[in-house]
């Protein structure tokens, strides 16, 4: 079982900003916050994400499930608008059997 996700990053402030816009259609909020890194959660989905200004930066993936394709949806409207890029739009991946967007944070 999966407990929490990590991401590097190299500009922490960007970052933030991304994750916190991007994150909020699903509940997440900061829980913790020193220097360096940061923890988010939300309450409905349960599993803890954090990011950590330290490298090697890019290379993850992390997928969140959605309640509905609406919610897919804004999220990736959500987190285009926090500085993200569009990496999939919205639609049925007929090989996985799910309805997903992809998006890359301010690091790629």
């Amino acid at each position: 079982m999966l407990a929490h996700v990590a991401v590097n990053v190299s500009d922490l402030e960007a970052a933030k900003a991304f994750y916190v816009g991007a994150l909020e259609p699903l509940g997440y909020r900061v829980v913790y916050e020193e220097p360096g890194r940061l923890a988010y959660l939300a309450d409905a989905h349960g599993i803890d994400s954090g990011i950590g200004q330290r490298g090697p930066f890019g290379g993850a993936h992390a997928a969140f499930d959605c309640d509905d394709r609406a919610t897919v949806d804004s999220l990736l409207a959500a987190a285009i608008a926090a500085g993200g890029a569009d990496n999939g739009a919205p639609g049925l991946r007929r090989q996985y059997d799910y309805y997903a967007a992809y998006v890359l944070d301010p690091d790629g």
